[in-house]
């Protein structure tokens, strides 16, 4: 199991991945990887068995999240992404009602890498789709934790 945290608060613009730094890497055969600085996780879609054509990983977040001064209170939301697109599953929303009103939220997936891929992973601000009238809001994420389990 590897986990990625960063406690303290940043803001993350529409559709960009949270920062988080390395905390505890369980994973010492290279199956997961990481930067610190980085809010990517790369999984590796290694597998031990020859007859297996993927590699199975639980993927879980869990975070803090309010508006960011300046923004029009709205909903916000977060979600997991793999190789830059959020997953749906995972979004995780709040309607704040003032700014710097912070919420708890969280979200799981379990993701099959075939084998040889090396998808990426990031939690990044997938609030609603911005229009010229409402723009997105920057949100602002701190206490964050990023589990990565490797299961199969």
């Amino acid at each position: 199991m590897a986990e990625f945290t960063n406690s303290a608060e940043q803001n993350v613009l529409y559709g960009q991945a949270a920062i988080l730094n390395r905390t505890n890497c369980g994973c010492n055969k290279g199956y997961i990887l990481h930067r610190d600085g980085s809010g990517l996780v790369t999984l590796r879609g290694i597998v031990n068995n020859p007859y297996s054509n993927f590699a199975r990983y639980e993927v879980e977040y869990a975070c803090n999240i309010a508006l960011a001064d300046g923004a029009t209170v709205g909903e916000i939301g977060v979600a997991l992404a793999v190789n830059g697109e959020a997953l749906p599953d995972t979004y995780a929303c709040v309607t704040p009602a003032a700014v710097g009103d912070f919420w708890h939220v969280s979200g799981f997936v379990t993701l099959d890498v075939p084998r040889g891929c090396c998808p990426t992973v990031s939690l990044e601000n997938a609030s609603p789709q911005p229009t010229a009238a409402a723009p997105s809001p920057e949100i602002v994420v701190r206490n964050l934790n990023l589990a990565v389990n490797r299961i199969a």
